[in-house]
């Protein structure tokens, strides 16, 4: 009798890009019709939105980052965006207009770093998102972003007094030396004086960002930057793998190496990656977190009501944002302000929007028909350690997941990313497929979304 080997599966990388959103925003297009706000928003349940108010501007602009942010905002910037900002929000909503209940069940300011904003720039942007968009700030959970330079004892008793349930700072590493590898130029010590000055502001959840992959970065030194970071008990930390994309400032810092060099490095710097990771995740089981998600750990004894923005499900839409970093979300439409990393870009863009009047048309987006919803719900479920429910993916869809992406579910338990002892009706990852999320998210992307975002980086 003979035997048919099986065929060993292809390599995959591990860390193909971070899925925090579905369509990402490289997929939008200007939309020719420029549909108006308060028809898109006619037909959508209001009872329940989340809103998000973007500052675009920090104090440096750190080597990893590919967010829409610049550095600084001459000539009274700040306050054009401000009244820019406030001019969308009425819009906003007027759009949502006064039939049927208009509630706000979550807010949250990023960036750039919200906190760039003065104190009393922090009083008119809550004055905004609470008189003119209607959301109670201090009845619902609200995330504020925030830097060590900018968490000053002034700006979060603004934010503390608003309301604020959930700050995030973004340390990346506790020893001086990555922190400068990162090109994040800051000392431990006024790391550690931000931390304080947090703790002394009593909001309830106090979250830390971490990186790890950073050059020169070890075992050893990454338990030294948890060990840090756990000394403050945070109700959270977000251990986010390091990336270098093109425009950021590490890849402009990058050696120039021939392909097959290129090649090795990248596998290497792979592996240490999953390397850091695993040690990272069991250190902090070890001590009383929880895994959510591939980046995120949550003190068991933590407050549970506050979703942080990076891992808002999106499963039911009803969001909008204000800014122009900002996504808004319909059933039919997701659509912002445009997008750019470049430098260059970014200014005319931030110029553009606080020179606009009219805000009362979606200018750029991309349209989610039952398809693409199907795999967004697939997706942003997936990815939580909780898993997905088929009942509940049912119940929204009226078909099961298994018959909507059987090579998909099918490439992911032969790659061992399945927990094959999740109960019946519970598609929920493995230790290794949690591990493997930045592969196994885009996996998903459909080829349309594939294809313009592919455009999108050869312009």
């Amino acid at each position: 009798m003979t035997t048919t080997a099986t065929a060993p599966l292809p390599p995959v990388r591990p860390y193909e890009s971070y899925v925090y959103a579905y369509p990402h925003k490289t997929a939008y297009r200007p939309l020719e019709e420029r549909p108006s706000l308060r028809a898109l928003w006619a037909a959508e349940p209001k009872d329940a939105l989340s809103l998000y108010l973007h500052i675009p501007f920090c104090e440096v602009r750190c080597g990893f980052c590919n967010l829409f942010a610049r550095i600084g905002a001459p000539e009274e910037l700040t306050t054009r965006y401000l009244d820019a900002l406030e001019r969308q929000a009425v819009a906003a909503r007027d759009a949502l207009g006064d039939v049927g209940p208009v509630r706000f069940a979550a807010a949250a300011f990023g960036g750039g770093t919200p906190t760039f904003l003065t104190a009393g720039e922090l009083e008119r942007l809550c004055d905004i998102a609470e008189q003119r968009m209607g959301a109670e700030l201090r009845a619902v959970p609200l995330s504020v972003e925030t830097s060590p330079a900018t968490a000053t004892a002034d700006r979060l008793a603004v934010l503390a007094d608003r309301g604020t349930t959930r700050i995030s700072i973004g340390v990346q590493s506790f020893v001086d030396e990555e922190a400068r590898a990162a090109v994040r130029p800051q000392r431990r010590a006024d790391v550690e004086a931000a931390l304080g000055r947090i703790r002394e502001a009593a909001i309830p959840v106090l979250n830390i960002d971490l990186i790890y992959g950073i050059d020169g970065q070890t075992e050893r030194s990454w338990l030294a930057s948890l060990d840090a970071a756990l000394v403050w008990r945070p109700e959270e930390l977000y251990l986010y793998p390091l990336y270098v994309r093109p425009l950021t400032g590490l890849h402009r810092l990058g050696a120039v190496a021939g392909a097959e060099a290129e090649a090795l490095e990248q596998v290497s710097w792979d592996e240490q990656r999953l390397r850091l990771y695993a040690v990272g995740r069991d250190h902090l089981l070890a001590h009383g977190y929880e895994q959510v998600s591939m980046r995120m750990f949550r003190r068991s004894d933590a407050p549970r009501e506050q979703e942080s923005p990076e891992d808002y499900a999106c499963q039911t839409d009803g969001m909008i944002g204000l800014g122009c970093g900002a996504r808004s979300y319909t059933a039919a439409l997701h659509y912002s302000f445009d997008y750019a990393v470049d430098m260059r870009e970014i200014r005319s863009i931030i110029d553009r929007f606080t020179a606009t009047e009219d805000f009362s048309r979606a200018e750029v987006g991309r349209y989610v028909d039952a398809g693409e919803a199907r795999r967004r719900h697939l997706m942003q479920s997936l990815l939580q350690a909780a898993g997905l429910s088929v009942a509940d993916y049912r119940a929204r869809f009226g078909t099961d997941p298994g018959a909507d992406f059987p090579a998909e579910l099918a490439g992911f338990a032969a790659r061992g990313w399945l927990d094959p002892s999740a109960p019946q009706g519970l598609l929920r990852l493995s230790p290794s497929g949690l591990a493997h999320s930045d592969a196994l998210g885009p996996a998903l992307f459909s080829p349309g979304v594939r294809a313009a975002m592919a455009a999108y980086e050869r312009k």
